[in-house]
């Protein structure tokens, strides 16, 4: 397995700590609202990374939390008159009904920073009995970046100079601060905020060391992987190593994955350009199937466009794979044939090619545009070979590695939805019907015509009728 590491700025081998076992750590959303389509990219890639690493056989371990107190939060609760855990308790259930529908399994582990609050004291404390952080005439706790002599070798910014260039500059409310780069720790309370008892002041935590505390407590003090958009990668994974190293006085993390931004139709997504949709505004045009096969349809390092082009292409693409399945399923209904024939035997050493360009694809850095295009090679293999001399075996065989492909380690559901059809639909495919047993031809044609307007598609089978919509 070759991983891009942000850290070396090159593709490295994984080896892991321990073998056959993977610790992971996944940056979580802050939970003030409904999870945006951006939040949904490393939510799914990174699963998607799981499950494979799961195929192959490591016991993962992975941690994805929930920031539940912050800005946002405590704003939103103000406008609404409610505490700020009836904000996030709301939206953490609502978060992961999202994951749900986007086939994310839940992690291993979900911590809530507001229940970490102890450990964030003591990790705190130990930077400030080792010189690495100071406590601010108010109470406030900074975190002293120029104790840290490796600070910013996760970014590759040139903190010296940055320093020096800031070194002058005054933030209101900041004046405290011994250097313009100093990060808070812990923040003394305002009017109307949570807050917590702390040897300092009453406050809360910063934002970054939630996630040191996190890690170390649910996956050690050295972990395989760290991952998250880029966005994080400055300033908050560099101060993730810096408070993390720094009180341990180990290595933090050996690789570091970032998956890249996701734009909408070329641009940045943004409420003030009017391109900001929320997964629940997707997934109501769209199969959450086909989010997900959209998501995964470029390397996660690169930039992501989303459109509606594209997704109708991946909605077609989706269909294509559930329309497989459906055929093989077909077909098993009346299949025979405990063995394959010398013919199916060269089919499925082609199938098992394709299996292998799918992991070559996955083991390249998580490479998941390069595995749907094996996962399509082995469709199209399936539609052209799966027919009605088929043996059971060979059916079973193929939608078995389709199963084992998209459901297991794509994460993408090759079982059609049941849909129930309205009454109104229901009495047009049975008028239908009656119309083809009386020969009445042209009535019977005029309501698949309205049927197609409706947007239901009907197929006739020897087992009968078939429908789906278009």
């Amino acid at each position: 397995m070759k991983i891009f590491d942000t850290l070396q700025r090159r593709k490295v081998e994984f080896v892991p700590i321990e073998e056959g076992k993977l610790t992971m750590y996944v940056c979580g959303p802050t939970v003030y609202n409904l999870i945006h389509i951006g939040n949904a990219r490393p939510m799914i890639v990174f699963d998607t990374f799981r499950r494979y690493m799961e195929y192959k056989g490591y016991d993962v371990n992975y941690v994805s939390n929930f920031t539940d107190v912050d800005d946002k939060i405590i704003k939103a609760a103000n406008e609404e008159g409610v505490s700020s855990e009836v904000i996030s308790e709301r939206y953490i259930a609502e978060c992961k009904k999202d994951m749900s529908d986007l086939n994310v399994k839940p992690a291993t582990t979900h911590p809530q920073a507001t229940k970490e609050i102890d450990g964030m004291i003591r990790m705190i404390q130990t930077l400030i009995d080792k010189g690495h952080a100071y406590v601010a005439e108010d109470g406030t706790v900074y975190f002293a970046v120029e104790t840290d002599p490796g600070y910013g070798k996760l970014s590759h910014k040139d903190m010296n100079a940055m320093m020096s260039g800031l070194r002058d500059l005054q933030v209101s409310g900041e004046e405290q601060k011994r250097n313009a780069n100093d990060f808070v720790l812990w923040k003394p309370k305002k009017e109307g905020e949570p807050y917590w008892k702390s040897p300092w002041c009453d406050g809360r935590p910063g934002w970054h060391i939630e996630c040191s505390v996190m890690s170390q407590k649910y996956l050690g003090d050295t972990i395989d992987i760290h991952a998250g958009g880029e966005d994080l990668i400055f300033p908050h994974h560099e101060n993730e190593i810096a408070q993390s190293e720094c009180a341990t006085g180990k290595d933090f993390c050996h690789y570091w994955m970032h998956n890249g931004f996701l734009k909408i139709d070329g641009e940045k997504m943004s409420k003030s350009l009017g391109n900001f949709f929320t997964v629940r505004d997707i997934t109501a045009q769209y199969d959450p199937m086909v989010v997900r096969l959209f998501m995964l349809s470029a390397q996660y390092r690169t930039p992501l466009n989303f459109s509606r082009e594209l997704m109708e292409q991946n909605k077609a693409s989706y269909e294509r794979i559930l329309n497989c399945t459906d055929k093989l399923k077909d077909l098993l209904k009346t299949a025979s044939g405990d063995e394959l024939s010398a013919e199916e035997q060269e089919q499925k050493a082609k199938v098992e090619e394709f299996i292998r360009e799918f992991e070559t694809a996955m083991e390249d850095d998580n490479n998941t545009a390069n595995a749907e295009t094996a996962v399509f090679e082995i469709v199209r293999l399936a539609n052209s070979t799966a027919g009605e001399g088929s043996s059971k075996a060979y059916l079973e065989y193929v939608l078995g590695v389709i199963r084992t492909l998209c459901d297991g380690v794509l994460g993408v559901i090759t079982d059609r939805k049941a849909e129930g059809l309205d009454a109104e639909i229901e009495d047009l495919i049975n008028q239908r019907q009656a119309a083809r047993k009386a020969r009445d031809f042209k009535t019977a044609d005029a309501i698949r015509d309205q049927l197609n307007a409706m947007g239901i598609i009907l197929e006739d089978t020897k087992d009968g009728v078939k429908w789906k919509r278009a």
